[in-house]
């Protein structure tokens, strides 16, 4: 596996240009376990699938989400889950499944607190209102607010 791990990240599945989209995709960044980062590592791996690798299997997507899997506490995650995977104790029926099981991992378990403090405290500023907007959007999702108290929010 660690081969295929290997070869992955040389550009093997997914990493060829115009596969299966037309452009560059940037690739995610080395996720080392950090409950902060693991929001963009996800959002990143999302985007690179769904543009360059729809075609290839979930084993295949989740190895190579994988192999961007590396070093502080997800290390040994990820030799857990590379263990797991090999002796058929879990399998996943999507990419989506797996970063749904990085995240709940990775990432903090009071994030829908720790989002709605920070939609709470929230302001304009300098930001240009579509800058403020995009701003607002990004932490509203998770925040556990919807519907007019989350338009009450919005100032």
């Amino acid at each position: 596996m660690q081969a295929q791990i290997q070869a992955l990240l040389a550009g093997g599945v997914g990493g060829q240009e115009g596969r299966n989209g037309g452009g560059k995709v940037a690739k995610p960044q080395i996720f080392d376990g950090s409950s902060e980062k693991v929001g963009g590592f996800i959002s990143a791996c999302k985007l690179y699938i769904r543009m360059k690798m729809r075609g290839e299997s979930v084993e295949g997507q989740v190895q190579w989400i994988l192999s961007y899997v590396q070093g502080g506490t997800a290390d040994v995650w990820k030799e857990n889950v590379m263990e797991e995977l090999e002796v058929g104790e879990i399998e996943y029926k999507t990419a989506e499944e797996f970063l749904t099981n990085l995240k709940k991992e990775f990432g903090r378990g009071e994030e829908d607190t720790v989002k709605a403090a920070e939609l709470r405290k929230l302001e304009q500023g300098g930001k240009t209102m579509e800058e403020f907007v995009q701003e607002f959007k990004r932490v509203a999702r998770g925040s556990g607010y919807e519907g007019r108290p989350l338009v009450e929010k919005f100032k």
